[in-house]
């Protein structure tokens, strides 16, 4: 934007620096709403987050107790070597969305299911069950990433339109306010002279 006093003060640069604010101010309250709906977003993710994370550690917790019940019954070394669920037999395919331009997560994993696990040699059910419960970690873990990604990318993207609304908002449209104050001062004191010029320039009677 140019300094005031460098702007030839005109009409037609008058009305196209009011019509050049005009489209600054709109894209001010565009930035402005923008970022309170980034925001409400922000906070019901943040809810998510919470929820989702309330399930892992509830489920972490009956993990530990599982796996406390197993190692008593068969002790750490006979449990190490218990069959476990392959990992290769187990995926996530998360689904993504936009929302206002930002690649969200859907967290909702939908579970794809496990190869066959071999039959342990020595069988029980404190086995078996901290095995499902450390299984019932993993897309709860998914599901706990993917919501987390999302509020980061929530929180850059609502940086990103603060700072260009701020910039609006505190430099461009006072600028532009300044020079639009130059130019009438100005356009006034030319319509003031040619009115002194057109008054002394009549033929006294």
């Amino acid at each position: 934007m140019p300094d005031g006093a460098q702007i030839t003060p005109t009409r037609s640069a008058y009305l196209e620096l009011k019509d050049e604010r005009l489209l600054i101010q709109e894209g001010y309250e565009f930035l402005d709403e923008k970022r309170m709906i980034v925001a409400q977003e922000m906070l019901r993710q943040l809810t998510a987050y919470r929820e989702s994370l309330a399930a892992y550690r509830a489920a972490h917790t009956k993990a530990v107790a599982a796996l406390a019940g197993a190692a008593a019954r068969h002790g750490l070394e006979e449990l190490s070597v218990f069959p476990r669920f392959e990992l290769d037999g187990w995926g996530c395919e998360h689904r993504y969305y936009r929302f206002l331009g930002v690649e969200l997560i859907d967290p909702k994993c939908p579970d794809i299911g496990w190869g066959p696990v071999p039959p342990p040699a020595v069988p029980s059910p404190e086995a078996i069950q901290c095995r499902d419960r450390f299984a019932e970690l993993l897309p709860l873990s998914a599901e706990l990433a993917a919501r987390s990604a999302n509020m980061r990318r929530l929180i850059a993207e609502y940086i990103r339109t603060e700072r260009r609304a701020r910039a609006l908002e505190n430099v461009l449209l006072p600028e532009i306010d300044d020079n639009i104050r130059f130019m009438e001062e100005q356009l006034e004191a030319v319509d003031q002279e040619e009115a002194l010029r057109v008054r002394f320039a009549r033929p006294s009677a």
